[in-house]
């Protein structure tokens, strides 16, 4: 008993190693396939080549059965042309859906192309949203920014004040000037002018004691 519990207790070699997905081969046409079978059919159907072929296969259809012996003729004019009148009604009823397959085809491609238009269309007014953003960020960064012109013109008012205090200080130096040269003169006078005082008053005082002497 034990060893046929371990038997189903142990996992199975063939659930644990993974097989092949066998690929099963089916019968039917793929749809697409069909599909694009009917379409172009369809689209055979609604050339001038189509309509001159049928015209053609009709009139050898017809002048056979109507000019050949009756020994030859397959669907004679006594019975009314029954065969042809058959494989008409027959391809006038496959044409129909025929015709419908195609269109409902072209439907389903105008639906898809009209999806990915309106995508195209989105994704086009994101990005030009986004640009648009980003383009009135760099307008009122670059007013932020000083321009060339305008450091131009800073410069020349720079250039133009510091010109005028050049030329005040100018004046200044040369009204300094002009203020220093009289006070020099005026020093220079006095100075010259005591020396010839003290020579003045020795002298008186030579005077006097000569005076004093004869006396």
């Amino acid at each position: 008993m034990s060893d046929k519990n371990r038997e189903r207790s142990m996992p199975d070699d063939r659930l644990a190693t993974p097989q092949e997905s066998r690929r099963r081969v089916s019968s039917k046409s793929s749809p697409d396939r069909f599909g694009r079978a009917t379409e172009s059919i369809a689209r055979f159907m609604g050339t001038p080549q189509f309509i001159l072929w049928m015209t053609i296969f009709c009139a050898l259809w017809l002048g056979w059965n109507t000019l050949a012996p009756e020994d030859w003729q397959f669907d004679p004019r006594s019975l009314n042309f029954t065969l042809l009148t058959l494989a008409l009604s027959l391809q006038a009823s496959y044409a129909a859906p025929l015709l419908l397959l195609a269109q409902n085809r072209q439907d389903d491609r105008d639906r898809v192309v009209a999806s990915q238009d309106r995508q195209r269309d989105q994704q086009n007014l994101e990005e030009t949203q986004y640009l648009t953003r980003e383009i009135a960020s760099l307008r009122i960064a670059l007013r932020e920014v000083a321009t060339r012109d305008y450091v131009r013109g800073e410069l020349r008012d720079i250039m133009d004040k510091l010109e005028e205090i050049e030329q005040n200080q100018a004046r200044l130096s040369q009204t300094a000037q002009e203020i220093k040269d009289p006070l020099t003169g005026a020093i220079t006078i006095v100075a010259e002018e005591q020396p010839a005082k003290k020579k003045r008053k020795v002298k008186d005082l030579e005077q006097s004691a000569n005076e004093l002497d004869e006396n």
